[in-house]
């Protein structure tokens, strides 16, 4: 192998150029985020920071993720009004499944430590 294709020694070289046989490409992909000037109530905020401190995230991350949160649940709940409009009323027993499916799922997400919460914002 030529000489001028050998990588330096990190050792002998740290701020040499390494000469590469090969083009080596760093692709970098950047969250794009849109920035805002909000006013709310002190007490409203204090009690944002202490949920975001508490699950983990910045005050911008748990304020994404509580409205994604609120948009999945007016989604379901047009679906939900689509459905019954189309196909009639859910039954009580229907219900009753529904419910008690969801506190499984609940439960077993407790046990487990799982959470279907997205810590970015």
């Amino acid at each position: 192998m030529p000489a001028r294709w050998r990588t330096p020694s990190p050792l002998r070289a740290r701020n040499a150029p390494q000469l590469l046989s090969y083009r080596c490409a760093t692709v970098m992909v950047m969250a794009v985020r849109k920035k805002r000037s909000i006013s709310m109530p002190p007490d409203l905020d204090a009690e944002i920071a202490a949920a975001a401190a508490q699950a983990g995230m910045s005050y911008s991350a748990w304020l994404a993720e509580t409205a994604r949160r609120e948009f999945t649940i007016r989604a379901g709940l047009a679906a939900v009004s689509q459905f019954e409009r189309e196909h009639g009323a859910f039954s009580p027993e229907e219900l009753s499944a529904a419910e008690e499916w969801a506190a499984t799922a609940v439960e077993r997400a407790r046990r487990t430590g799982s959470s279907t919460r997205s810590r970015t914002a």
